[in-house]
């Protein structure tokens, strides 16, 4: 947390309000660890970042460019400090078009902050610049050294308290953002929580006890997760602990779920869902399984229960939400629910009785 509320702005060109936006949505919804100052999204500048992503006014205007967005954090007295890469593209690429803004940000005396595949600590015009003004470049999907990482042990068994795992039934669907609203509500009626991130935008938005699963090397994943739940157990003993899914199980490239459910050992799963989607995201010609087939298999691997059905509502109509609700109650026998809409009250008086039982 030695960043937190540090001023930044967002580099999120062409993909705001896109699934490729999706670090940058994160971060304008919540961050413990920065002041979000602005976007930088040329195809949508002029509007507010809230009212694109949930028809909120956030008071986080979209700018055209970084130096619109710099002098606009002067003006209001609140000068960046960092410059924050928000886009979350397949693979994790740098684009080339990204580079120039970088550059004029390190010369401007912005620290950059990265979650992408492309190590910028690794560039040689980054670092040469970085050098020359000082500045720092965190490439927060870097691994620990392997003498560090963990190895699964089997602690997760002596863990006592109720573990949630949010799963989806995709990449980009909703997953963390369900699970920070389950963790709002549930402290606001005053259980403790303790939020596992798995991801790169988790971790941006201040989730303590984190990995970034898609980073790490194959043999130590399970052993970084375990690890994960295990230190926020001990180190907190909280009623309650959500770990975040990544990717989802069936996704041909993003099988995210099985080390999540082998490992992270939870006791129940609530199932994040798009119904308004036919393909996974980024992966056109490959059909997203039946939501029935997708709860079986989960159910089958960790001989643990779907609980509930949470939605992303894109593509639909607010009128027409809690039809697609009623029509998946009635498909899976499951409650299904759109935190965005409805909150979660429903969502955790479903996960009362478990908690008591631990």
């Amino acid at each position: 947390m030695n960043d937190m509320k540090s001023n930044a702005i967002i580099y999120c060109e062409g993909a705001f309000g896109t699934t490729n936006g999706k670090t940058a949505h994160g971060l304008v919804r919540r961050s413990k660890r920065y002041h979000i100052i602005s976007i930088i999204d040329s195809t949508k500048a002029g509007n507010d970042a809230g009212l694109i992503l949930d028809q909120i006014t956030k008071n986080i205007p979209i700018h055209a460019s970084i130096k619109e967005a710099i002098a606009y954090g002067i003006k209001i007295k609140q000068k960046p400090t960092h410059f924050i890469i928000g886009l979350a593209p397949d693979g994790g690429r740098l684009p080339n078009e990204a580079r120039k803004d970088i550059v004029y940000a390190i010369e401007q005396g912005l620290h950059i902050v990265s979650g992408l595949h492309d190590f910028l600590s690794e560039d040689s015009e980054f670092i040469k610049k970085a050098k020359e003004k000082n500045i720092n470049i965190f490439d927060i999907r870097k691994t620990p050294p392997r003498d560090k990482l963990h190895f699964f042990s089997g602690k997760i068994e002596e863990v006592d308290t109720l573990i949630v795992a949010i799963l989806g039934t995709d990449s980009a669907v909703g997953k963390r953002t369900t699970a920070w609203c389950l963790y709002d509500g549930l402290t606001s009626d005053g259980y403790t929580v303790e939020l596992v991130g798995t991801g790169q935008t988790a971790w941006l938005q201040g989730a303590c006890y984190s990995i970034i699963l898609d980073s790490l090397i194959n043999d130590f994943v399970s052993g970084e997760l375990e690890h994960a739940v295990w230190s926020a157990w001990k180190d907190k003993k909280p009623d309650i602990i959500l770990i975040e899914g990544q990717g989802s199980l069936l996704n041909p490239g993003y099988p995210g779920g099985f080390e999540i459910l082998a490992a992270g050992r939870p006791d129940i799963i609530i199932l994040q869902h798009a119904p308004g989607r036919i393909d996974y995201d980024g992966f056109p010609g490959y059909k997203i399984q039946p939501l029935e087939k997708q709860i079986k298999s989960i159910e089958y691997i960790s001989e643990k229960p779907v609980v509930a059905i949470t939605i992303n509502h894109e593509k639909y109509l607010k009128d027409d939400i809690q039809k697609v609700c009623k029509n998946i109650e009635q498909e899976t026998g499951l409650p299904c629910v759109d935190v965005l809409i409805d909150g979660t009250k429903r969502l955790i008086s479903i996960l009362k009785p478990y908690h008591k039982k631990k």
